[in-house]
């Protein structure tokens, strides 16, 4: 009788109850004392916690964040301009929520894209959907839609996401095509989801990269009337911890 009740909690898709089953089974000294409505609440209560925890690996999965980032270990000491207390006010997601946007922008090996992960991650933690790419990948990622006929589909689907991480905004300057697609982007986007740009570009010389006055306004309008930014400085950590290491190597 048991087998037959795990084996079709498993297949109605109830694994986390099924589990707590066999765990109170396993552990009669344990859940002996309990009464029916408890026991069946613990069982609800495992169920409940399994999704939530399956969702959060669907989500951070489908994310394809760059660097596996912790929001416990961002670097508060380094000198590079980063207030604890914006980055603890981020880290709750109610920019996400509020669907605002967030810009980071500072020198190569600055932390970027870290915090940017971590920050994304926490996200997923906290049921945001959340998507990373570089900005030449995105744009040949639509690039590829257009030409196989899943265009709209593709903004759709990026529409949706709650939050949208950009990076290396401003490497590469951009084609007529690739504005035309930033501002879909943007748009769709506007007031409704978030986006979070990183950039080694001060955010007064986007205007110039985009290329193209008459878009570059109506993007960057979408993207910075109601946004956070993060303003990082100094040497590249990349660097620092790099000569540390030859240094430990040395002695």
């Amino acid at each position: 009788m048991i087998q037959q009740t795990l084996s079709q909690l498993k297949e109605l898709r109830l694994s986390g109850m099924a589990n707590a089953l066999a765990q109170q089974l396993e552990q009669p000294n344990t859940y002996d004392g309990l009464s029916f409505e408890e026991r069946l609440q613990l069982l609800i209560d495992s169920e409940a916690q399994d999704r939530e925890n399956r969702k959060q690996q669907r989500l951070m999965k489908a994310a394809k964040f760059k660097l596996s980032a912790h929001a416990q270990d961002i670097d508060y000491l380094h000198p590079r301009g980063l207030k604890q207390s914006l980055m603890a006010s981020l880290l709750h997601c109610e920019w996400i929520n509020k669907g605002q946007n967030l810009l980071i922008t500072g020198p190569c090996g600055s932390g970027k894209t870290y915090l940017a992960c971590a920050l994304g991650k926490t996200a997923c933690l906290k049921g945001y959907s959340v998507k990373y790419y570089r900005i030449s990948r995105l744009m040949l990622e639509l690039n590829q839609a257009k030409a196989d006929g899943s265009y709209s589909k593709a903004l759709q689907t990026l529409a949706k996401l709650d939050c949208l991480i950009i990076d290396d905004w401003g490497l590469e300057p951009l084609t007529a095509a690739q504005r035309n697609d930033l501002m879909e982007i943007m748009d769709d986007r506007h007031g409704n989801t978030s986006t979070l740009i990183m950039s080694q570009l001060p955010t007064d010389q986007w205007y110039q990269s985009i290329g193209d006055n008459t878009l570059a306004d109506a993007i960057l309008d979408r993207l910075m009337h109601n946004a956070h930014r993060i303003k990082l400085k100094g040497e590249s950590m990349r660097k620092m911890q790099s000569e540390l290491t030859d240094g430990e190597h040395l002695a």
